[in-house]
């Protein structure tokens, strides 16, 4: 039976399909992996954030308990190491009193191993005749007991005594402390040793040392604070995720929750620090009227001399010697420093603790608002891409990211030779560096005859120099290397390879070498220019001598090392220029200039542009040339901002003044690639 024509379109539309009903199909399809917003759709969102707030309360407080942990661990090694500190000065004081030597030692270490703890040991070295004066370490009895000459195996004993009588006699020359004049060190069955010099007269005569027992009673926190302040607010959110509907409000709720667990465990936190930072300086008053009244005693039973008066207040001091001033000579608490330490250490937690808060805001925002269940889609879906490079980024992060983000971390720091044990928080000093850096403006001053004498420590004097550095060299590096670009591109030109070769040989060279080549080549007896001018009747220049001539010979030697590179570039450029331009060019009657002008220069442009940023950011950043040839002389005059930073970080030793130093030089390159890159675009041209 025949088909109508009404019947015949109404197949054909079936067959081909409506393309509404197609579109509403994939919505359809495309949102049924979407929580509607019925009792079913609130529920995966409801997962999600309480997911999301469980690992990041509990990232948070594991790690914030970990933090108390290693406080309360470095407040129980603070207080035995300060109540060894007191018992040892003490000691220090006495055998000083009794003149560093004789029986009289002897009698006083003797009585004032009574009064210390059981596992503790004292003995005492004298440097006249390198004998072992008096010793209750149980190694030293019978055949060996003292007084007797040291022995061959105990020559670390008397070096240790001698580094601390060099370190006595330099930090007294230099009118500072630089070197510890108390030296401590880990015993094997987890005690300490502590030696300090013995001074007779102004003079370091011997050494005494006092061995203390292990960490009985460690501090530790709770777990019962922890549990508290993780599972209350948990319950809260939980709650509230039945009665709340809207998915923001919800996440609201999520970090309010979350603000109360780690707001109420960094309160218990500061609390706990500050009670035992309290009960420390109570239990080292205590200590120290314990050992003044003992010392007294002593004194009085061995008719000790009593001048100079005794101090007992400074026995609480630190490894300088120097007193801590937390408690006063009387032996009382000092509040008003205790109190100022107490402040410090608050502070301190409180950043830490701070920053565990945002990183657990973040997570719990990355979890809740959908962020990790759309990224283990993607890393699901393309997986096999992901697995080819993980290798790379692996090698990024260790390689790359990690040391960059730690040197600015670094920058933050205090960071030098003599407190590289501390950790950050000790050596956190925020914007002083870059203060200290960028707000130095003593760039010059007139001197008494009135020549103008020039800062060249100075940040601004060193990037004015670097910044002449690098546009001297850009400009001859692309003049010579193009010029000879144009050379070797002319047609029939003999031996072209030849001279191909001989020109990219500076290029080839590793340029350390090359600089040193040219730094003999100006040496002022002995090289190659100066004999050169001394053929014409000349005399030769001290090159290295003033900032002018020393900057020329490090402009020549960074000269022959640039122009390969730019000769290269320009001659891969130029061959790819059609000959017909040129030809209509020249029917037009276009003079070389003007071929050069409006044919060379425009088709270069796209390949010279990216090439010269790469010169600057290389040259800015030259470190060999300078390094190498002048060091920075005249008095660090032609210094570069990079080799400014190595100085600063590897010769005076300020660790962190050199990484904020090689912030604000990357600063600089990546102002400079981002404003370039935009203004040229060369960059994205076809």
């Amino acid at each position: 039976m025949s088909k109508t024509a009404p019947q015949r379109a109404g197949d054909e539309r079936s067959a081909v399909g409506n393309p509404l009903d197609e579109r509403g199909a994939t919505e359809a399809l495309h949102n049924s992996g979407r929580p509607s917003g019925g009792p079913q759709g609130r529920a995966p969102r409801r997962v999600r954030v309480l997911v999301g707030l469980s690992l990041a309360l509990g990232l948070s407080l594991v790690l914030a308990q970990g933090l108390l942990a290693k406080a309360l661990e470095t407040i129980a090694t603070e207080r035995a190491d300060r109540r060894a500190f007191v018992s040892l000065r003490a000691l220090e004081d006495l055998v000083q009193r009794a003149g560093g030597s004789g029986e009289s030692v002897r009698a006083v270490v003797s009585a004032w191993q009574q009064q210390l703890p059981a596992g503790s040991a004292v003995r005492v070295i004298a440097f006249s005749g390198i004998q072992l004066e008096a010793s209750t370490f149980p190694e030293d009895k019978e055949a060996r007991a003292a007084p007797r000459r040291l022995s061959r195996e105990e020559k670390p004993l008397y070096d240790r005594g001698q580094r601390l009588r060099a370190a006595v006699e330099t930090n007294r020359e230099e009118s500072t402390a630089r070197k510890l004049e108390v030296e401590t060190e880990a015993l094997p069955n987890g005690g300490r040793l502590l030696s300090a010099p013995v001074e007779v007269d102004g003079s370091v005569v011997g050494m005494v040392e006092l061995a203390t027992p292990p960490l009985t009673a460690p501090l530790k926190p709770g777990t019962g604070s922890l549990l508290l302040w993780l599972l209350v607010p948990l319950a809260l959110c939980a709650g509230a995720s039945f009665v709340v509907r809207g998915q923001r409000v919800l996440v609201l709720v999520s970090v309010v929750a979350l603000a109360v667990g780690v707001g109420g465990y960094a309160s218990y936190s500061l609390g706990m620090l500050e009670s035992q930072v309290r009960e420390t300086q109570t239990l080292v008053a205590g200590q120290l009227r314990a050992m003044s009244e003992r010392a007294r005693a002593v004194m009085a039973e061995r008719q000790l001399t009593a001048e100079p008066v005794l101090q007992p207040g400074n026995w609480d001091a630190d490894a300088y010697r120097r007193p801590l001033g937390l408690v006063t000579p009387a032996g009382e608490v000092n509040e008003a420093a205790v109190s100022a330490r107490a402040g410090e250490l608050r502070s301190g937690a409180s950043r830490a603790l701070g920053g565990l808060g945002a990183l657990a805001l973040a997570v719990l925002l990355f979890i809740g608002m959908g962020g990790l269940a759309r990224t283990v889609e993607t890393v699901v879906e393309n997986r096999t891409a992901y697995a080819y490079i993980a290798p790379a980024m692996v090698g990024m992060v260790v390689l790359v990211f990690f040391p960059f983000f730690y040197g600015i971390t670094l920058s933050f720091t205090d960071s030098n030779l003599y407190n590289t044990g501390q950790s950050l928080a000790d050596i956190w000093v925020g914007l002083r560096n870059y203060a200290e850096i960028l707000g130095d403006f003593n760039i010059a001053k007139r001197a008494q005859d009135g020549s103008l004498v020039f800062n060249y420590l100075n940040f601004y004097y060193t990037l004015f120099f670097t910044v002449v550095w690098t546009v001297t060299n850009v400009t001859i590096g692309v003049t010579v290397g193009l010029v000879l670009a144009l050379m070797l591109n002319v047609q029939g030109l003999a031996l072209r390879p030849v001279y191909r070769v001989l020109l990219i040989l500076p290029w080839a060279m590793p340029n350390y070498i090359t600089a040193l080549i040219w730094k003999g080549m100006f040496h002022q007896q002995f090289g190659v220019v100066n004999h050169l001018i001394r053929m014409f009747g000349g005399q030769g220049l001290a090159w290295y001598d003033t900032p002018v001539s020393s900057f020329f010979t490090v402009l020549a030697t960074n000269g022959w090392l640039s122009f390969p590179f730019m000769m290269v570039v320009s001659l891969g450029a130029l061959t790819s220029i059609p000959a017909e331009l040129y030809e209509a060019a020249r029917v037009d009657g276009a003079s070389r200039w003007q071929q050069f002008t409006s044919i060379t220069l425009p088709a270069l442009k796209p390949a010279l542009v990216p090439a010269i940023i790469l010169s600057v950011v290389w040259t800015f950043n030259q470190f060999n040339v300078i390094f190498l040839v002048t060091e920075g002389e005249p008095s660090n005059s032609t210094e570069i901002l990079i080799t400014q930073a190595y100085k600063y970080a590897f010769q005076r030793y300020r660790y962190g003044y050199a990484a904020a130093y090689s912030t604000v030089i990357f600063g600089i390159l990546l102002l400079y690639s981002v404003v370039q890159n935009r203004m040229s675009r060369a960059t994205e041209a076809a």
